[in-house]
């Protein structure tokens, strides 16, 4: 039997639930190259916010992790097998009566994002919860750094730094490694696919579990700077507060 951990909704059992703040972690499944999982984005969405609810346990903060979302927007992957999208227009709804119906007993709803493509459907949700007055915003897995778009030296280094099993080394391989803005247009025409067959946007190689440690520390950091600040922007989203601007 497996110990139970407070810091995860789905360990509590309802009496014990109370008014925490729940971090939502939301990521997709699509492919992401020959040698990491289809989950990548959902896992590290989950690992920041264990991070974020550590951090606010450590400030007396009462925080849940809830189970991750683990399907978004990920059409331009479609052409991969494993790749299950919802679409924008399905994660949207979803996301409002996710926020309506938590927002019944948690204090306060942030959702954690791991995928790109799931932007547009925050930035039509988010703001319509907090019109009906409640409580909730949403942050993306960045860090204020360089890095390679999709299945790259970034995100293997990630998974070597998170869940090492699960990254396949022997298949590490380059894909297309020229700059997304050089891609963007046939990339939206005709998906990922069209633009590398093997998926990669990126070069994986020389991905370390040391250099995936400095970039969660930045990303946590970065998420944990938007998240204390409050400021919260036309999309929902929350921002880091300008500098010298009381948290």
């Amino acid at each position: 039997m497996t110990e139970r951990d407070a810091r995860h909704l789905a360990d509590r059992p309802w009496p014990e639930v109370g008014r925490p703040v729940l971090l939502v972690p939301l990521g997709s499944t699509e492919q992401h190259g020959p040698h990491l999982p289809l989950d990548t984005d959902t896992a590290v969405a989950s690992v920041v916010c264990d991070a974020l609810a550590e951090r606010l346990a450590a400030d007396g903060v009462d925080a849940a992790v809830a189970p991750a979302i683990p399907y978004g927007a990920s059409g331009e992957h479609q052409d991969f097998p494993g790749t299950v999208s919802i679409g924008t227009e399905a994660l949207t709804l979803l996301l409002v009566e996710y926020g309506r119906s938590a927002c019944e007993w948690a204090a306060r709803l942030v959702f954690v994002n791991g995928h790109g493509g799931n932007v547009e459907a925050f930035a039509a949700a988010v703001p319509k919860l907090i019109a009906e007055g409640r409580a909730v915003s949403w942050l993306p897995c960045a860090a204020d750094a360089p890095g390679d778009p999709h299945a790259g030296r970034t995100e293997t280094s990630l998974m070597l730094a998170t869940d090492p099993a699960r990254v396949l080394a022997e298949r590490v391989e380059p894909g297309n490694d020229a700059p997304l803005a050089e891609l963007m247009a046939e990339l939206r025409a005709g998906g990922v696919r069209r633009v590398s067959p093997n998926g990669v946007l990126g070069d994986p190689r020389g991905a370390t579990a040391e250099e995936g440690e400095r970039l969660l520390d930045a990303i946590v950091a970065h998420a944990w700077s938007r998240f204390s600040g409050g400021v919260v922007d036309d999309r929902g989203c929350l921002v880091s507060a300008p500098s010298g601007a009381a948290s």
